[in-house]
C-alpha cells in the first residue's frame, strides 16, 4: 500500500491540505481539505487570525484520519517575512502582524542608520521590499520595546505552526532568508548584522534545512486529530516550495510562480550580491540544497484579485482613494467571476495603456480600480472607463514587467533564456499565458498547477525515499501532470 504525505500549503487567502503518493512513478494528489485565511484590525494593525488558521490546520489533520488516509510525514508551507514572538512560556507575545500592514512606513530609515542599503545587499542579497521582517522588527522596536526584550524566540509563520504541533521550535533556511537578515554567502543568521540593529541575538539560533525532521506530533495533539505522524520540514518559503515543482527541460529556462504574488527568476548555485543586482532590485532566496532562488518579485494576481472582490462589493472602502472616473459597472451590481474578467478583457485588447505593477500604490490601496485609474491619468495615458480596459491594462502591465524581468535576468547573468515555465494557481489563466508568451516573445510551459504544494511534498517524498533526488522528482512531475505549451503568436 502506497504511503501518504500531507502538504498543507497555506496562501495570502486560503489553506488547503494536499495529500500526495506515488503510483508508478507517477505522483498523485488529492486535496482533502481547505479553509480561510483571514485578516482582522486588531491594535491598530492588520494582524493574520492565527488562531483561526491553527484550527484549520487540525480540521484538515482529522479530514485524513475521516478519510482513512494517514500520512507518514507532514509538512507545512506559508508566505514569507511574517514571524511571531514567543515568551519564556512558549506563548505568543503581541499579535502576528500582517506584511501588508503599513507599520513598517519610514523603518527604512532606521535600518539605514545601521547599515548602509548597499552595505545591507551585499550581506544578505535580498532586494528591498518594506515589508521584509527587516523593517517589521525595526517598526516593533519603535513601537513595542518591551516585546523584543521579554521574547525568547523568534519563529517564521510555519515554523511556529510546526511548533505547535510537535513541541519542537526550528528556524527553517528558506523563510529565514526573506528576513534580509541571512547572510548569503555564509548561509546562516548574519550575527553581526543583527548586532548593528540592536536585536537581540538569542531569537536567532542554528538554521535548519528542508528535509529535516521536526519530530512526531504532541501526544495530545495526536489524540485530537486521531491518529500520529511525524513533521518534516519543507521548505517552508511557498516560493521556495513552487520553484521544486517547476519541471524546466534544461538550464535556459525562467520560472515564473504564479500567484498572489509573481515571482520570475531561475535557479543559481551561489548569490549574485553585486551592486548592478540591487540596482535591478533582484533577490537571492534560499532554496533547497542551498540552491538560490536568483528572482523578482512582481505584483502578480494581487491586482486581478482586488479587482475583482471590489467589483463584487467586497473588502470596497468607500471614500478613500476615490478616483474621479467610474467604471460602466457599480460594486456589487453583478457577481465577476475571473472568468468573466478574462473575457472582458479579449473584449478590449485594443486598450492600450500599461502602468509599474511594482509600483506601491498597488501594494494595499482602498480601491485597486481607483489606484490603476490614477496611475493612468498621471501617465499622461487613456484611463480605463469600463472593466474590459481596466483588466486589459492590468494583463498588459503585468507582462510588461515579465519580459522587462526577464531582459535584466539575461543582462545581470549573461545567459539568454529561451523559455517561461510556469507554476502556480496563475498557469490556469490561459489569456494571461498567451499574452506573457506573446509580449516576452518566448514559448511558456503551463502547469503544474499545484505547484507550492507538490514542491512540498517533494522534500517529503525525497526524505521517505520515494524519488532518489530532485532531478528524478522533477522528471516525475513531468510525467504526472499536464503540462500545457503556448507559442508566441
Amino acid at each position: 500500500m502506497a504511503n501518504y504525505y500531507l502538504a498543507i500549503d497555506i496562501g495570502a487567502s486560503s489553506g488547503r491540505h494536499i495529500l500526495g503518493h506515488v503510483e508508478d512513478g507517477k505522483m498523485i494528489l488529492e486535496e482533502i481539505h481547505r479553509f480561510d485565511n483571514r485578516q482582522l484590525r486588531k491594535n491598530g494593525h492588520d494582524c493574520w487570525d492565527i488562531e483561526d488558521l491553527w484550527q484549520g490546520i487540525l480540521e484538515g489533520l482529522k479530514a485524513c484520519k475521516a478519510a482513512g488516509k494517514i500520512p507518514v510525514t507532514v509538512g507545512i508551507d506559508t508566505w514569507a517575512v511574517d514571524f511571531v514572538l514567543l515568551d519564556k512560556a512558549g506563548e505568543l507575545l503581541g499579535d502576528a502582524v500582517a506584511y501588508r500592514d503599513g507599520r513598517t512606513a519610514g523603518a527604512d530609515e532606521r535600518v539605514n542608520k545601521a547599515v548602509s542599503p548597499a552595505a545591507l545587499y551585499a550581506r544578505t542579497g535580498i532586494q528591498k521590499q518594506l515589508f521584509n521582517t527587516i523593517y517589521q522588527l525595526a517598526a516593533l522596536q519603535a513601537e513595542h520595546p518591551q516585546q523584543l526584550a521579554e521574547a525568547e524566540s523568534l519563529l517564521m509563520i510555519p515554523d511556529y505552526f510546526h511548533y505547535r504541533l510537535t513541541g519542537v521550535k526550528k528556524q527553517e533556511y528558506t523563510n529565514a532568508t526573506s528576513t534580509n537578515l541571512v547572510n548569503a554567502a555564509g548561509k546562516c543568521w548574519d550575527t553581526e548584522l543583527i548586532r548593528a540593529l540592536g536585536l537581540p541575538e538569542k531569537l536567532f539560533g542554528e538554521l535548519s534545512m528542508p528535509g529535516e525532521v521536526v519530530g512526531p506530533l504532541r501526544p495530545e495533539i495526536a489524540e485530537a486529530v486521531g491518529f500520529e505522524t511525524t513533521v518534516v520540514l519543507p521548505a517552508t518559503h511557498d516560493t521556495g516550495s513552487a520553484f521544486l515543482a517547476v519541471p524546466a527541460r534544461d538550464d535556459q529556462a525562467v520560472y515564473l510562480s504564479s500567484g498572489t504574488w509573481s515571482l520570475l527568476g531561475v535557479e543559481n548555485e551561489a548569490p549574485i550580491t553585486s551592486e548592478e543586482s540591487r540596482a535591478q532590485n533582484f533577490t537571492n532566496e534560499g532554496g533547497a540544497w542551498y540552491r538560490y532562488r536568483y528572482l523578482k518579485n512582481i505584483m502578480g494576481l494581487w491586482m486581478i484579485q482586488s479587482i475583482r472582490r471590489e467589483l463584487n462589493g467586497v473588502d470596497y472602502v468607500a471614500g478613500k482613494e476615490k478616483a474621479e472616473w467610474t467604471l460602466d459597472v457599480r460594486a456589487g451590481e453583478k457577481q465577476w467571476s475571473f472568468p468573466d474578467l478574462i473575457a472582458a478583457a479579449r473584449a478590449a485588447g485594443e486598450f492600450a495603456s500599461v502602468v509599474d505593477a511594482n509600483d506601491d500604490a498597488f501594494l494595499a490601496p482602498a480601491s485597486m480600480i481607483a489606484a490603476v485609474q490614477i496611475a493612468c491619468a498621471r501617465s499622461g495615458q487613456p484611463v480605463p472607463q469600463t472593466v474590459g480596459q481596466l483588466m486589459q491594462c492590468v494583463y498588459r502591465s503585468l507582462t510588461l514587467c515579465y519580459k522587462n524581468a526577464i531582459q535584466d535576468l539575461s543582462a545581470l547573468t549573461g545567459k539568454q533564456y529561451t523559455s517561461i515555465n510556469i507554476v502556480g494557481g496563475g498557469c490556469q489563466d490561459m489569456y494571461l499565458n498567451q499574452m506573457t508568451a506573446n509580449t516576452a516573445g518566448l514559448p511558456v510551459f503551463a502547469g503544474p498547477v499545484e505547484g507550492t504544494a507538490i514542491g512540498n511534498l517533494i522534500i517529503q517524498m525525497i526524505q521517505g525515499g520515494e524519488f532518489k533526488d530532485l532531478s528524478a522528482a522533477r522528471a516525475s512531475i513531468r510525467k504526472s501532470f499536464d503540462i500545457k505549451e503556448v507559442l508566441p503568436q
